[in-house]
């Protein structure tokens, strides 16, 4: 009994006053979207999604998890390529990563959309929570995929008369690639968004979440897995799933750099690796 309750007693400790966090964010509603497709897209000079995404979604929603902000995620939307083809469940990477984050760690289903196949019910339930933000309330979008999916969810908020909450809209970023890479001739970037909504948007970008040629900086270390053996020995099953997450990347680099991004928001650092983010982990992640 004793154990349990200094146990309890470090989650809350962890929750609160160990970790700072960053660009005003007070445990405020937060909102993501990842690309990661892994269903062939043949109309596309590339066919299939960045796959940091199948273990960056995980890790995202470990870092929530560790500090108990589950309520807080209001949409996580995934395979974000829009005109993108859906693929069979069982080959859908990021759809195993986000069934797995709700099963293991308490999220709300209803939050999670696979955009291939849910691409209405997605936009509407962005557009109703950033439309429905203020300054007391407002929203945190992190920018994790390409953004065709975000400006057709800004034109359904104009479309419902919200425009002016978006000024209660933050978004974060750290790739001019998610900014600005389009998949069709006609489809939109980050600039096109601002435009469309009058730069109402609140805009914040941190240094790119990569460096592949430093294996114990930030998150993405190429092909060298041992700087995350810890994951893989971890006691806690849910960790060293994160880690069998992270594997099965299409082309065997160790990368979940988008989760970078949480990491930032909700630990006040844009310098994360991982050793800190072993320290962050702990003992695992209370599942209550």
């Amino acid at each position: 009994m004793i154990k349990k309750f200094y146990a309890f007693l470090a989650i809350i400790l962890i929750s609160g006053s160990l970790f700072s966090q960053a660009w005003n964010y007070n445990n405020n509603r937060i909102a993501v979207s990842f690309d990661g497709n892994s269903a062939a897209d043949n109309a596309y000079k590339w066919p299939t999604g960045d796959p940091d995404d199948w273990g960056a979604l995980v890790a995202s929603c470990a870092i929530i998890a560790k500090l108990e902000l589950q309520d807080k995620l209001v949409h996580c939307s995934y395979n974000n390529f829009i005109d993108a083809p859906a693929g069979p469940d069982n080959e859908n990477q990021l759809k195993m990563s986000a069934d797995g984050c709700i099963e293991r760690w308490n999220f709300q289903k209803n939050v999670f959309f696979d955009v291939t196949t849910q691409l209405k019910e997605a936009k509407s339930n962005l557009a109703t929570e950033m439309g429905k933000s203020t300054a007391e309330n407002p929203l945190y979008f992190l920018h994790a995929g390409l953004s065709e999916f975000l400006y057709q969810v800004i034109e359904e908020v104009i479309a419902q008369g919200n425009i002016e909450a978006l000024n209660h809209v933050y978004l974060l970023s750290h790739s001019k690639f998610n900014e600005n890479e389009i998949r069709r001739d006609y489809h939109h970037t980050w600039d096109d968004v601002q435009k469309l909504c009058g730069n109402r948007i609140k805009y914040k970008k941190i240094q790119d979440q990569n460096d592949k040629n430093n294996p114990e900086n930030l998150w993405h270390s190429m092909d060298d897995f041992s700087v995350w053996y810890w994951m893989r020995d971890h006691k806690d099953p849910n960790i060293r799933w994160m880690y069998e997450r992270m594997q099965a990347h299409s082309v065997g680099h160790a990368d979940i750099s988008d989760c970078g991004l949480f990491y930032y928001l909700l630990v006040g650092d844009d310098n994360g690796n991982p050793q800190k983010f072993k320290n962050f982990i702990g003992e695992g992640i209370y599942n209550n």
